[in-house]
């Protein structure tokens, strides 16, 4: 079986990662450290899931509004916590104007120094508490819930496309409320958004669960987030969700009038979910021929590719793929019309039905002059590509038989990606491990999986020892899971009763 692409995962997992980005047309270097380029493939999976997401986040009641890119430094310096979080990562502009230097080159104007820096938008707390402070002066102002679709900059040392990257794009949802109580069912109502996108739409399968007082946002009480397994078994957090007390609400004044006409800070959240995304939809459905784009988030589900020779039978054969995509295109599945493309690039038919088998299209129909003649199409299916003996999975298909079966297709595909990811994850999370360094062996490049253990909740020096000890394994903490079965022993670490079950493991 000889695959498209020049790695497999099993041979160099991050090579064949970056492969798979290239050869798909997903992202390209931008020529800027750290910042990419994403091509019209990689950005249409992100309108996908902007579109998916924003509809989740909009049926909450949550308003999309847009906030300024550049935060003055005083902001930052209001939440001490979060300042201290962010600083190393923060991209600071001092000047508003170049002149040249007389040798050719451009320079910042020292008389053009700012009075006081700003800050590139690393996330949005503090301006949105600003402007929250303004906008919230009564207890009938709450809950207010706002979202902006933006860009953020975090000046990354070592970077890796979608993944880690010094610009990237995301949603940001932002909140305040009259309690804890309030604030809080808003903070695990994100959480459970972020599931149902990452579960139903992306066909990722994740834990839910509550980080470690060492992985929470920087001035939160208490952050959740959603965690998947990649197919080399390291994690991946795929979206947070944060509740924030009166912390940020206290360093940015809102406060609100309560009932009784006393004054109170209100409790605030945020959570995000960013580009990221696409790296883990990669490394979860992706295989030695590159991606497997699950049907809901594929800009085109079905690609239609006319097998054209230069012959007098090519204007047949493309009023056959016409009506087709006319067929298809009229189907509805997911809640939504089929997305269908014809693609009559002047490319040799192979090279267009590699180009997208590449690119994951879940489904792909050829189409040449013997299928016009016999009113069939080639069909590939896209997660199961080949036959037990290597070879292409062609199904010669009856035109009407298969615009009849196309959304229930779609739709296997779809739970088969979701059911194969999600045997994996749960075939790899252990539980009866008694010495981390034995399980993981030291070796970065060896599939362990998660391991889940017993917590106490150390803090303090207790809490830093154990992270150093992760860290020496090259191990972190990813989340307590919600759903994890009660404690029932002692803490895998202190020895003290445990009060949760964490999960650890290698992470991206």
């Amino acid at each position: 079986m000889k695959h498209a692409l020049s790695v497999t995962r099993q041979q160099n997992f991050a090579a064949w990662y970056q492969e798979v980005i290239s050869e798909a047309d997903l992202a390209e270097e931008s020529g800027v450290r750290g910042c990419m380029v994403i091509r019209p493939w990689g950005y249409g999976i992100w309108e996908r899931i902007q579109k998916l997401l924003d509809a989740r986040i909009k049926a909450a009641g949550v308003d999309n509004c847009y906030f300024p890119l550049f935060i003055p430094l005083s902001y930052f310096e209001k939440e001490a916590d979060h300042v201290e979080g962010f600083a190393k990562e923060m991209a600071v502009v001092t000047h508003h104007r170049l002149v040249g230097d007389g040798k050719g080159k451009l320079i910042p104007d020292p008389d053009s120094k700012l009075e006081e820096p700003l800050i590139v938008r690393p996330t949005s707390e503090t301006v949105i508490g600003a402007a929250m402070a303004r906008w919230v002066q009564s207890w009938r102002d709450l809950p207010l819930m706002v979202n902006q679709w933006a860009n953020v900059v975090r000046w990354e040392m070592r970077t890796r496309m979608f993944l880690r990257t010094s610009e990237f794009l995301w949603q940001e949802g932002h909140t305040a409320h009259v309690d804890r109580e309030d604030a809080m069912r808003e903070t695990l109502r994100a959480l459970e958004m972020y599931r149902q996108m990452a579960e139903d739409d992306c066909a990722m399968p994740v834990i839910t669960g509550e980080k470690p007082e060492n992985e929470r946002f920087p001035g939160a009480v208490a952050t959740y987030s959603i965690e998947a397994m990649m197919q080399d078994g390291k994690a991946l957090q795929a979206g947070t969700s944060h509740y924030l007390g009166t912390g940020f609400a206290e360093a940015a004044g809102i406060k609100y009038q309560d009932k009784e006409g006393g004054q109170q800070f209100a409790h605030t959240t945020s959570w995000g979910m960013s580009t990221r995304m696409i790296g883990g939809v990669i490394m979860t459905h992706g295989d030695d021929d590159g991606l497997r784009c699950p049907p809901r988030i594929a800009p085109w589900q079905i690609v239609i590719v006319p097998m054209l020779r230069d012959s007098d039978e090519d204007g047949a054969v493309l009023e056959y793929c016409r009506t087709l995509s006319r067929e298809l295109g009229a189907l509805e599945v997911f809640g939504e019309p089929v997305r269908v493309l014809l693609d009559t690039k002047a490319t040799k038919a192979q090279v267009k039905r590699w180009s997208w088998v590449k690119k994951g299209a879940p489904i792909i129909v050829e189409v040449g002059p013997r299928d016009v003649a016999e009113g069939k199409a080639a069909v590939l299916r896209r997660n199961r590509l080949y036959k037990d003996d290597g070879k292409l999975n062609t199904a010669f298909t009856p035109k009407g038989d298969f615009v009849a079966s196309a959304a229930k297709l779609l739709q296997d595909i779809q739970a088969s990606l979701y059911a194969e990811a999600k045997a994996r994850l749960d075939a790899n999370i252990a539980r009866d491990v008694s010495d981390l360094a034995a399980h993981f062996k030291g070796d970065e490049a060896k599939f362990a999986g998660w391991v889940e253990v017993q917590w106490a909740r150390p803090s303090g020096a207790a809490l830093d020892k154990i992270v150093e000890q992760l860290k020496a394994l090259k191990l972190t903490m990813r989340n307590a899971p919600l759903d994890a079965a009660p404690a029932d022993g002692a803490c895998f670490f202190t020895g003290e009763p445990a009060v949760e079950r964490i999960l650890i493991g290698r992470t991206y």
